[in-house]
């Protein structure tokens, strides 16, 4: 495999598991108070665009990849757009089926 190939890899896989923590810890405490809403809405904003672009150029590691970001972005923006007690009580639910 080549060394472009290991880094793209490296690269989408820390991408992807960068927004891991911050989803899981809004499912188990249901607060969201200290995340930027406009830096999510920029980061849903530009992994939108990257899928896309990933799509126009038909490079399927940049669609999965940037695809699946966006969805754990756009479930922590949502999160944080949501009332609070919708946040709590849908963590719970996320819970509940988790375990």
């Amino acid at each position: 495999m080549s060394t472009t190939i290991w880094i793209g890899s490296a690269a989408a896989l820390a991408s992807t598991v960068s927004f891991t923590p911050q989803a899981w810890k809004i499912i188990h405490t249901g607060k969201t108070k200290d995340i930027s809403t406009s830096m999510y809405v920029i980061t849903v904003c530009g992994f939108a665009l990257w899928t896309a672009y990933g799509a126009l150029l038909q490079q399927w590691p940049l669609v999965a990849s940037n695809s699946t970001c966006l969805l754990l972005s756009g479930f922590i923006l949502t999160m944080k757009l949501l009332p609070g007690s919708r946040t709590r009580a849908l963590g719970k639910t996320i819970r509940d089926k988790i375990d």
